[in-house]
């Protein structure tokens, strides 16, 4: 025991000899880095186990159109079957108030002071000289042209509401776009190069009917700047633009009348 003890300390106090003979290392200080790598690691775990939940099993870059189109169809259905069960029953109404207004002087004369405004309002069709104009998207290119992009090739928004404006101005009576009439509260929007009107969705060409003087309206559609800018672009990238004047029939609005917001004009 006590030689095993003595050999003991006979090391340590060598080692403490060399320890002093030797030029003492700078220590190392701990790349600042290194401390972050379990941080990093955990955050990589985490966005793995995000990504896998969220994938469910199916690739996160699959294409999803065909779904997409699919659910479109089917919401389209369902707008087309409740806007024809929302007719029917206008036509339930309409009918109950008529037998109602034989027997109701009252339900009569309400009857017959709405019945006078129906066609001021846009509820029953109308026939007469206009005009149809036409605006559609620039042939499929396989290649663009240089500072040419696929925006410029297409109808906008703007393009449309500039020419209902000017038709407006130009004295129109009444008008529709793609067959479906339009009020003071109808607004136009374009989604993509898709038109979005009370709720329905149309590709071009977008058609567009005004009843009206058809030489006042072609005047008003050449003094339109936005109108002037369409057909530069018609000029330059291949959109389509036509008018032609022609007996035309406008229909009766025929979706809700049911307004959200209004105010009280000063």
């Amino acid at each position: 025991m006590e030689y095993t003890s003595g050999a003991a300390s006979w090391q340590k106090a060598l080692r403490r000899l060399v320890a002093a003979l030797l030029p003492r290392r700078p220590r190392q200080r701990r790349p600042g880095w290194s401390i972050g790598v379990p941080m990093i690691a955990a955050a990589a775990g985490l966005l793995f186990t995000t990504t896998a939940s969220t994938a469910g099993g199916t690739a996160l870059r699959e294409d999803r159109r065909p779904q997409l189109t699919e659910l479109i169809e089917d919401r389209r259905a369902q707008v087309a079957a409740n806007e024809e069960r929302a007719a029917r029953l206008r036509r339930e109404v309409e009918s109950r108030t008529t037998d109602l207004a034989d027997s109701d002087d009252t339900i009569k004369e309400q009857q017959q002071r709405a019945g006078a405004s129906l066609g001021a309002a846009g509820f029953t069709a109308l026939t007469g000289s206009g005009l149809t104009v036409e605006l559609n998207d620039a042939p499929q290119l396989s290649s663009l042209p240089e500072g040419v992009e696929n925006d410029d090739l297409v109808v906008h928004q703007g393009d449309v509401q500039a020419v209902v404006n000017a038709l407006w101005a130009g004295g129109a009576e009444a008008m529709s776009i793609m067959d479906v009439r339009v009020l003071s509260t109808s607004a136009v929007r374009c989604v993509g190069n898709t038109l979005l009107l009370h709720g329905r969705v149309y590709s071009p060409p977008f058609k567009i009917v005004a009843i009206g003087d058809p030489a006042a309206l072609r005047q008003a559609l050449a003094a339109s700047e936005g109108v002037r800018w369409f057909r530069d672009a018609v000029e330059n990238y291949q959109l389509g633009y036509s008018e032609r004047e022609s007996t035309v029939t406008v229909p009766a609005f025929e979706d809700s009348t049911t307004l959200r917001s209004a105010t009280v004009p000063r």
